[in-house]
């Protein structure tokens, strides 16, 4: 993954689910949520003149980094997932994949950047970082409908 293209990429096509300077998150090694004011962040060397990027990849020396790639609302009853990225989708789920993602009803998704790599997993964040128990949670891969739409979409905003 180009860690540098990929973060521009997501913050140029990210208005319709978040704010582009808002998009990045810092997790902690127990997954829970750190900031993610990154412009305004000034630990691990970050200097007042380092860009989006820069000061992405000196946290990335610390710190697990979380980039937004959209957000996913479940709605009850229709068993349906609208997913709010580049493009806004409507999925009609499995009642059983309706019962494995849906008691989260709302959250981000995106990609956790491992700190010290660019390796990364496809997972969910709580929408706000401000509760105590907001954390990164991984989705795990399989061959659903569901899943299948989120990781096209993560894969269409990383460049490689």
């Amino acid at each position: 993954m180009n860690l540098n293209e990929t973060i521009k990429n997501i913050r140029s096509s990210c208005n319709n689910y978040a704010d582009p300077d808002l998009v990045a998150t810092i997790i902690h090694e127990n997954y829970c949520m750190g900031t993610n004011n990154i412009l305004e962040f000034n630990d691990y060397d970050i200097e007042n003149d380092d860009d989006f990027e820069k000061r992405i990849r000196k946290i990335l020396k610390h710190e697990h980094v979380f980039l937004a790639a959209g957000m996913i609302s479940f709605i009850p009853i229709i068993n349906e997932c609208d997913i709010y990225s580049v493009n806004d989708f409507t999925l009609k789920l499995t009642q059983s994949e309706f019962d494995r993602y849906a008691q989260e009803k709302e959250r981000i998704f995106g990609i956790l950047i491992k700190k010290c790599s660019n390796d990364f997993i496809i997972g969910t964040t709580d929408r706000c970082g401000c509760n105590i128990d907001a954390s990164f949670k991984e989705l795990e891969k399989n061959d659903s409908e569901f899943y299948k739409k989120i990781e096209e979409i993560v894969d269409n905003l990383i460049i490689y």
